[in-house]
């Protein structure tokens, strides 16, 4: 861990001078964020395997007014530098990531200048369905929008099958995840439209609002996890 953080500080001095070491003197350092992702992401692990731990790769990191104005000047070369060292400490600790590292300043009022906290989340790579318009349109004319961390997916029967591997439509690069996981069914019949997740023999089941399930009906605002990533959905109220 000193190795890493140690190469950390060497090439941030680099990358921008002495100017960390004028706008920090009395506030939060550089190097203090770095420990605290490290420290994260190590308290944060979710064991899959006897050789596999699964470790987050989105971070949020919260300052108080006055260190969130000193670190704007420096964002996109501390960001670069912090995400370098989260991945050495990954590869170190040979840890499994789910997608790339993200790592955003936010800015917190109630926090007095010095203190900063770290929040984290598992964001698995979402690979959309091959050919399908992603659009503004697209999505506020269909009837069903899945949401995957953070991305809506417009779905029109007969549906969508979800899974980590390449035969599976929506991809999710998510280890917790079956190659074929579940399949989402979408039926229009009288002009009224029906949701049901069915799990596809899955290793780690379907959850539907947290209650395992085979085959269920899905409801507007219901939430779905597959693995480690939870999934939501949004049914238009005349559909």
């Amino acid at each position: 861990m000193a190795g890493v953080l140690q190469r950390f500080e060497q090439r941030l001095e680099g990358a921008v001078s002495g100017a960390f070491a004028r706008a920090f003197r009395s506030a939060v350092q550089p190097v203090e964020i770095a420990a605290a992702l490290q420290r994260e992401i190590d308290n944060s692990t979710n064991i899959l395997s006897r050789n596999r731990k699964l470790v987050p790769n989105d971070f949020d990191v919260e300052l108080s007014t006055s260190d969130y104005e000193r670190l704007t000047p420096f964002g996109k070369t501390l960001v670069d530098e912090l995400a370098t060292l989260v991945d050495e400490h990954v590869k170190e600790q040979h840890y499994t990531l789910t997608g790339p590292i993200a790592i955003t300043f936010h800015h917190a009022p109630e926090l007095s200048t010095g203190r900063f906290r770290v929040r984290s989340s598992t964001n698995a790579a979402v690979t959309p369905v091959q050919g399908q318009r992603m659009t503004e349109t697209a999505l506020t004319s269909s009837d069903v929008v899945l949401e995957v961390n953070g991305m809506k997916h417009p779905l029109a029967p007969p549906g969508v099958v979800i899974g980590r591997g390449a035969e599976a439509e929506l991809r999710i690069d998510d280890p917790g995840i079956s190659r074929r996981h579940a399949q989402f069914r979408v039926q229009t019949v009288e002009g009224k439209t029906t949701v049901t997740v069915i799990d596809l023999d899955s290793t780690n089941g379907v959850i539907l609002n947290g209650r395992r399930v085979t085959e269920a009906e899905v409801g507007n605002g219901s939430e779905i996890r597959l693995g480690n990533t939870t999934l939501g959905i949004h049914i238009s109220a005349g559909a």
